[in-house]
């Protein structure tokens, strides 16, 4: 599956300028676009715009529900996934009422911003393309993230504004691939969104402008963690199920899929740490395993992992996620400088004597994502937050690569990667990049023997 990956040449912005670039741009895209969007609605007329969502899960769901939310005229147009079972369950919570949680706005039905026919819901490995090919003009990628770099492509090559869902790829030739994207996107003027919240959540906003304004002196070092107890059930094999199917259908045990839980969920922590640094850090190098989450239920990723990580002036980020029951459970960002720290994620800065809280209410950070990349597209503003999605999720995969093989990864090696996760190719009968042993058990990484370069 090479042949859809960018060449290891690819340019690569350096670090240095992709957060001072992508992290501002999204700060301030953000602020303008809260703030416009009640007075300018969409400025460019009635024109509806038409949505094609690819990947019908609970997220998907969430995310379309947040984009028939934003002003002005819009419509659910086509539906694609691997699953014909996921796109009706879909459908069937967007017609009914939801109460609302943490990605989904509370609703009525919305019937009204649905026009899926039968004759628009496509099935199977090319059913993006076809969703994408249906006369729509923005995209809704939130399929399992090995995916994204391959229909990412294809969307801005059909010319069409993304939004797409973190992680944006699951090993480092996806990560270039993302990059050649993002650069044509921009060549094309199309508007791209990345599913970090954080970044239009109005208390990260605050916080970081008065850490990166020097609200607790310069850094000394940041700590961030997702640590849980990993509920996800895992999926329950049916006899006679071939092993594409089952891999895909229990995702996020299965790290060329999902890219393990430090790239596909903890990767939202990191992000913040390199927002506050305002670069990627230039190396890792830590330690994970499997402890408690074993077995063939549980795909190939570990359940814990701790990476020390170094920015180029020597100040460190201490990660760790870890996914055990019955241990301490904590989501969230500390940034420690020479003369206080912050509890980033609870909006809280402490200098000395002086305490400082965010208390403003805030909107549903999910949807404002969904206003500023909207109000872009209806009114031409610049919004490309691609590339700093991708270098975000590259610094996870370099963590990840760290855990796995117990060495030092270095950013300037890691980013040349040539080691893909693809599959010998993108069918139910194909073959995944990991197989069972004759003991049902998954081959997984072994610090100091895996090789991850």
């Amino acid at each position: 599956m090479n042949d859809n990956h960018t060449n290891p040449g690819t340019p690569v912005t350096s670090r240095r300028q992709f957060l001072r670039k992508t992290g501002a741009a999204a700060v301030a895209s953000t602020l303008a676009g809260t703030l416009s969007i009640a007075r300018s609605a969409h400025a460019a007329g009635d024109d509806t715009l038409k949505v094609a969502l690819v990947g019908c899960g609970g997220r998907g769901t969430g995310a379309v529900v947040q984009a028939l939310s934003t002003e002005g005229p819009v419509k659910l147009w086509a539906m694609a996934d691997l699953f014909a079972e996921k796109i009706e369950s879909s459908l069937s919570a967007l017609e009914k009422a939801n109460p609302g949680r943490y990605d989904r706005q509370a609703h009525g039905s919305m019937a009204e911003k649905l026009d899926v026919p039968a004759e628009r819901r496509f099935v199977g490995f090319d059913a993006y393309q076809k969703a994408i090919d249906s006369g729509v003009d923005v995209v809704i990628l939130t399929t399992q993230p090995h995916f994204r770099p391959l229909q990412f492509e294809y969307a801005v090559k059909q010319g069409k504004h993304v939004f797409m869902e973190k992680p944006v790829a699951t090993d480092v030739p996806g990560i270039r691939q993302v990059l050649a994207a993002a650069k044509l996107a921009k060549e094309k003027n199309l508007k791209v969104g990345v599913g970090f919240q954080r970044h239009h959540d109005a208390a990260y906003v605050e916080v970081i402008n008065r850490l990166r304004d020097g609200a607790i002196g310069s850094m000394q070092y940041l700590r961030c963690y997702w640590n849980s107890s990993g509920a996800r059930t895992p999926f329950v094999r049916d006899p006679g199920m071939g092993e594409m199917e089952y891999q895909l259908r229990s995702a996020y045990y299965f790290t060329w899929i999902s890219g393990d839980h430090i790239v596909e969920q903890h990767v939202h922590n990191i992000d913040v740490c390199n927002w506050i640094m305002g670069e990627h850090p230039v190396s890792a190098q830590g330690q994970g395993g499997r402890q408690v989450r074993v077995g063939p239920l549980f795909g190939d990723i570990f359940d814990h992992h701790s990476v020390e990580y170094t920015y180029a002036d020597g100040t460190k980020m201490f990660s760790q996620c870890r996914h055990i029951s019955g241990c301490w459970n904590y989501v969230g960002e500390y940034a420690v400088g020479v003369k206080g720290q912050s509890d980033v994620g609870g909006g809280v800065i402490e200098a000395g004597d002086d305490r400082w809280r965010f208390r403003e209410k805030k909107a549903n950070p999910y949807q404002v994502e969904h206003d500023v990349l909207f109000d872009a597209i209806r009114n031409d503003r610049p919004h490309n937050e691609a590339e700093y999605g991708a270098i975000t999720t590259m610094t996870a995969i370099m963590g990840r690569m760290a855990t796995y093989s117990g060495q030092v990864i270095n950013w300037d090696d890691a980013i040349r990667s040539e080691v893909s996760l693809a599959p010998n190719r993108y069918a139910w009968d194909g073959t995944p990049s990991v197989v069972p042993g004759p003991d049902g058990l998954y081959p997984c990484a072994i610090p100091g023997a895996t090789k991850v370069l």
